[in-house]
């Protein structure tokens, strides 16, 4: 699995520019993307910083690279402040512009992208994500059936991100482990990233099991928080265990519930007595992890329609709106149709 957190870049001066393309341009060229193709990213990046040059207020762009089990990618996502379209199918549209131009950039970003979606709100400005794959998809219902996406960044001013993600797929079984190292810097994501490796090596079937062996690994490491969530695919039961502040939800068309973790530090004093809370999966169910680099009282009804798009997409809109900018940031969103 290819490194989870994400680039970030000021987009709101124009001085920028150029260091932003050369950054995405090298990630393209870690994805292994062709000649063509990356000739394809860098218009795509032009277009997004063009577009957030002339419309947007606080621009910002992230790009990581991608992969799922048929390609490499870049995930190239901008937001910003500004105000926002009312009618975005038709400023899609090749001709259509609002600064008396050609009107041609958010169509060629459109074409040039293997998946490319614009969320969008009068008055509270416009997330755009494009990602771009090294060789086309291949048909895989699996995949299909499900959607993990993450997006992580490390506190302002670092260069490592004390937050770690990865997650695990079988035939009947998905696990999630998202960790936040204490503190941020180097020694957070050292603490991050050895638990995932203990996570990546752990057989056992219960979450609680995990934190067990995780917390035996990590005990040289300054420790961290973390939460474990595994869905039986055949059973269709969550199982969900966590220690520290690390929030998680899971919601459907009837409820939602919210998981409460245990108090402690992985890798200093963990709770003796632990238990699996288990979860029934519900057709659509949509579970979200935070670290508390984000506030917590999410509220999703701020973004009228957004389920409907690509998790990252949903993953930024929490970020634009409940980023607390002091400390490293991680979400992430899962959603299973089975």
């Amino acid at each position: 699995m290819v490194n989870a957190t994400h680039l970030r870049f000021n987009a709101s001066d124009r001085s920028y520019y150029a260091i932003l393309k050369k950054e995405v341009h090298a990630l393209g060229v870690v994805a292994g993307l062709s000649a063509s193709r990356l000739g394809e990213l860098d218009i795509v990046v032009a277009e997004m910083v063009s577009n957030l040059g002339k419309h947007a207020v606080d621009g910002e762009l992230m790009a990581r690279v991608i992969e799922n089990k048929t390609a490499r990618g870049v995930e190239v996502i901008c937001m910003d402040k500004g105000p926002g379209m009312s009618d975005v199918a038709r400023m899609m549209q090749d001709g259509t512009s609002t600064k008396n131009t050609l009107g041609q950039g958010l169509g060629a970003i459109r074409r040039l992208s293997d998946k490319c979606q614009v969320f969008s709100q009068k008055g509270w400005g416009t997330i755009l994500l494009s990602r771009i794959f090294n060789k086309p998809a291949l048909a895989d219902t699996q995949l299909e059936r499900v959607e993990v996406q993450s997006l992580l960044l490390p506190k302002p001013g670092e260069t490592e991100c004390g937050d770690g993600f990865y997650f695990k797929q079988s035939k009947d079984q998905i696990k999630l482990f998202l960790g936040d190292g204490l503190g941020h810097g180097k020694e957070a994501a050292l603490a991050a990233r050895t638990a995932i490796d203990a996570f990546k090596l752990c057989a056992e079937e219960s979450p609680v099991e995990n934190i067990r062996y995780i917390n035996s690994s990590v005990k040289r490491t300054r420790g961290l928080v973390g939460t474990l969530a595994f869905l039986n695919l055949k059973e269709r039961t969550w199982k969900i265990a966590g220690v520290g502040n690390i929030m998680s939800r899971f919601y459907s068309m009837s409820q939602q519930r919210v998981h409460s973790p245990y108090n402690g530090i992985i890798g200093l004093n963990i709770p003796n007595t632990m238990k699996d809370q288990e979860i029934p999966y519900e057709p659509g169910q949509l579970l979200l992890m935070c670290s508390d680099g984000l506030r917590s009282k999410w509220d999703l009804a701020r973004f009228p329609g957004i389920l409907r798009y690509d998790l990252g997409v949903l993953n930024t809109a929490l970020l634009k709106d409940f980023a607390r900018n002091t400390d490293d940031m991680s979400i992430v969103s899962c959603k299973i149709t089975l």
